[in-house]
């Protein structure tokens, strides 16, 4: 992840809260940090970043985003605001949008987005 991320970019993050990670079932982040379990941990992680720079005005109703683990996400558009859809269908609300970085955007959201198991 911190190899893929060093490129020139852009990216787009989508940056889970500590709350989101305190939301976790007890264990999973101590499980998902064990060197065994770190191909599980990669999927997670690379399944929050989105080649190129997306912000919140390119998001559209439906969207489906590729990711840098290779599966997507959907994107919902409300009256409120965004929200993304994982392949297990957890859903995630962007609290923050648009948060420039050196090599892309970052959009904080409230939940864990977790991949189809592979």
């Amino acid at each position: 992840m911190e190899e893929a991320l060093r490129g020139d970019g852009p990216f787009t993050v989508f940056a889970p809260t500590n709350n989101a990670f305190a939301a976790l079932p007890a264990g999973t982040l101590d499980t998902l940090l064990l060197p065994q379990n770190r191909e599980q941990l990669t999927s997670i992680l690379t399944y929050h970043v989105v080649e190129g720079r997306v912000l919140s005005g390119d998001l559209t109703d439906g969207m489906q985003i590729p990711t840098l683990d290779g599966q997507t996400l959907t994107v919902g558009v409300t009256h409120d605001g965004y929200t993304l859809t994982d392949a297990s269908g957890g859903m995630a609300t962007i609290l923050n949008a648009d948060i420039e970085a050196g090599n892309g955007v970052v959009h904080v959201i409230d939940s864990v987005l977790l991949p189809a198991a592979s």
